[in-house]
């Protein structure tokens, strides 16, 4: 079985893609953020008129597309965090801290 890449190694691949098709050019930051509404948005289409009951039961199909739908974001979302420079895992980690103290548990 293949390793997964790192982060760092999909970032990576996602640069040279872009490259290698001329795309760099187009991603700026209100590009990039459009661009990640649109796919968060297709994300949300899946289950657009779907009951509570139906979008926690998802077809093969259905799972197929919000697969597909979530890569798109989290795409998006990582050529975003690189063009701003931010380590998105960090960014997630002292973000989560944050809501621990905002959200706090009643034992805390």
């Amino acid at each position: 079985m293949d390793a997964k890449p790192t982060l760092e190694e999909l970032q990576q691949t996602l640069d040279a893609f872009s490259k290698a098709r001329n795309w760099k050019q187009f991603h700026s930051i209100k590009n990039l953020s459009m661009a990640l509404s649109v796919e968060v948005a297709e994300l949300l289409e899946l289950s657009q008129w779907a009951t509570e009951a139906e979008s926690n039961n998802p077809s093969e199909a259905l799972l197929a597309s919000y697969k597909d739908e979530a890569a798109d974001v989290f795409i998006y979302l990582l050529m975003l965090a690189q063009k701003l420079d931010i380590d998105i895992i960090q960014a997630a980690i002292e973000k989560l801290e944050k809501n621990r103290k905002k959200y706090p548990t009643r034992e805390t």
